[in-house]
Order: C-alpha cells, then structure tokens, then sequence
C-alpha cells in the first residue's frame, strides 16, 4: 500500500483525421484530459478521458479545484473507495457529463497504477475471460459520405477482415438510410455485419418505422435510436421490432443501464469507460449485463476498451475508431480483423510523453501535491 501524493494533469486537443458527421452534431475535435497519479513509492499511473469538442475546460477544473486535492494521502490502491467518495464529494453535480468524464481520468489513472504495481495488464487484472475480439469500423460510415464512399471503405474493412461496419442513418426521409444501408449489404454480402447508429435523433415514431425497413437488411443494431433519457420509448420501440436495439454510450450511471435492461429496452449494452465514470463503473454495468445475457459492445475508445472487453466474458465488439495515433508510439494489435489487449502491465497504452507534453493546450497543465 502507498499514499497518492502527486496529481499532475493536462489536455491535449486533438482533431479528427476524417470529417465526422452524424444525424445530430459534427465530431469536430477531441478534448483529452490526461492525469498522472503518482504514489509514495514514487510509481506513477497515467489515465486518460475525452470530449468530441465542448466541456473539456470544465472538466480539468473540476480535477484541479475538487478531485485532485481530495486524493492526496489517500491510500492509491483503494480505487472502489476512492471512486465512490469522489461520487459522494460531487453529489450536486452527479450523474452528469462532466463529473463522469472527470471520474474517468482519475479512475483510469488509478488502475493503470494498481496495474503496474502488481505487473500485470488490465484484461488480465480486470478479468482475463477473452484473449482477442473481432473489429468492426465506424470510420467511413459517417452521415455525409454518399453509397459509393459507404461501399469503398466497408470493402476495404471486409478485405482486411473486419467483421462489420457502423453506418450513421438520420437522412432526411427514410428511402435515403435504406439506399445506403442497402448498398453496403449488397456489396458486402450477408455474413458481414452492418451496425446502424442514429445519435438520438428520432422520435419514437419514426424509429419505429425506421426499424421496419431496417429488419429486410438484417441489421446487427440500431445504436441509440431515441434520446437516451426516454426509456418508456426505448421499451416501445424494442417491443416492435426485431432489430437489435443498442444503448449506453449517453448513459452516466450503472443504475441508469440497470433501469434499461429491466425494462428489456435494450439487448446490447455499449458502456464507454470515460462516460460512465472510469473502469470502477464500466466492470459494473457488464457484470449487470452479463446477468441480462446482454453483450457488452463498447463506444469509442478502442485502445482501452480492447483490454475491458478481454476481462469480461460477454464483450463481443471492439469499435475501430483510431484516435491516439499522434500521442502514442504504438498503436492497438489488430490481425485478421481481431484486436488484441497488450501484455504488458498497465492499461496497455504506449504514451508518447515527448508528444503529449508537446500537444498540451497552453494553460491546460497543472500538478496539485
């Protein structure tokens, strides 16, 4: 056991290689917060959360002004007591945006020490149920690009062995989700999987009927097809349609998926580590899913989730969505269209310090001791 007696922080802004559109926003950069929790023993871990382009200033306050100093000469290795009192400590602010993704950069933090203390990776340390998982790409299913650029770049995927490919719907009418849909499975074939995402656009209605067309084309999934606090809609819409219906990416809190998979709204739980609170919270809710026979397919966030979904046993999906490229020196194992969780000890990320001290948006860095 060693007391935490170090919090150094920073955010590095980074922007999309490709142009990410979707029924509702444009994904225009990614605010990354980074924090290094370093204990008495002078080991160090490094955690990491993210926002797509708002709120990333408010969440490093929060970790300046109000977590940070709360974990000095706490005891590092305590992380479900330390996460459950940080929750407590920002009672007013909680379930929310902001505090989660702050909790994220903390608790991440905290396991990745926890990790390298004990020399072992985090799907190992977290659960060791699954050595590999296949991919699926979400990078060139974007809501602007037209069927020709759908098909190109899900051959490409099929080619090198991804299982699937996420296309964004929300066109204007429906006809215009099903050409596109429907020009991906005709030139991909039947056995390659086509994920559908609506980011919280419809109504309920009109994913009820949306659903309809969906289920000719065989969808594995449609992703968050209503506003994520309308679970009475959720459930309608499960009720009426064969289609996969997937959620979690905009949940907050373990007791919110818990609400879904009781009222059968949902049947695959997509848990995001930064969104939920850290790996404290995530571990819980696929544990709860699990209990569901519920799978677990995670947004975003693939060079740690690769490593949460080998831990636990009903993880099925990585979403290949590259986006430390330029703040690491390795990127994420992948071989025929599987991901593999790295075997060192740690959550497996091989940081570019000189690259993430270069990227530091000026003003952003702070040590609290």
């Amino acid at each position: 056991m060693a007391k935490i007696v170090r919090i150094e922080a920073l955010m590095v802004d980074l922007v999309p290689k490709v142009k990410r559109t979707d029924a509702i926003q444009s994904f225009v950069s990614q605010e990354t917060p980074i924090v290094v929790v370093t204990d008495s023993d002078g080991a160090t871990g490094m955690g990491y959360s993210y926002t797509i382009g708002t709120g990333g200033p408010s969440v490093m306050k929060l970790i300046e002004k109000t977590l940070a100093p709360a974990l000095i000469g706490r005891e590092a290795n305590e992380i479900e007591r330390l996460w459950r009192d940080l929750m407590f400590l920002t009672h007013a602010t909680t379930v929310g945006a902001i505090t989660a993704l702050a909790q994220a950069a903390i608790d991440t933090a905290l396991w990745d020490l926890r990790c390298r203390r004990a020399g072992l990776p985090l799907h190992v340390m977290a659960g060791g149920a699954q050595e590999s998982l296949p991919l699926y790409t979400t990078e060139g299913g974007w809501l602007h690009l037209e069927p020709a650029a759908l098909v190109e770049d899900a051959l490409r995927a099929k080619e090198a062995g991804f299982g699937g490919a996420k296309i964004k719907v929300g066109r204007k009418h429906v006809s215009e989700d099903v050409a596109r849909l429907s020009a991906v499975r005709e030139a991909c074939g039947a056995g390659f999987e086509i994920m559908t995402d609506a980011n919280q656009a419809f109504t309920v209605d009109e994913a009820i009927r949306r659903a309809r067309h969906y289920e000719a084309l065989d969808i594995a999934w449609f992703e968050e097809p209503l506003p994520a606090d309308d679970l009475g809609g959720h459930a309608r819409l499960a009720r009426q349609t064969t289609v996969p219906v997937a959620v979690g990416e905009s949940l907050y809190s373990p007791l919110h998926f818990r609400e879904y998979l009781a009222a059968g709204a949902c049947s695959i739980v997509q848990v995001d580590v930064a969104r939920i609170g850290g790996i404290t919270p995530w571990l819980k809710v696929a544990h709860l899913a699990e209990t569901f026979n519920v799978p677990v397919c995670p947004h975003f966030l693939m060079e740690i989730h690769v490593a949460l979904c080998c831990a636990v046993p009903n993880a099925r999906w990585v979403e290949y969505i590259p986006q430390l490229d330029s703040l690491t020196t390795r990127g994420m194992a992948m071989t025929g269209g599987r991901a593999y969780p790295s075997q060192e000890a740690g959550l497996g990320i091989a940081w570019d310090m000189e690259a993430v001290r270069r990227m530091a948006v000026p003003g952003s860095t702070f040590t609290v001791a």
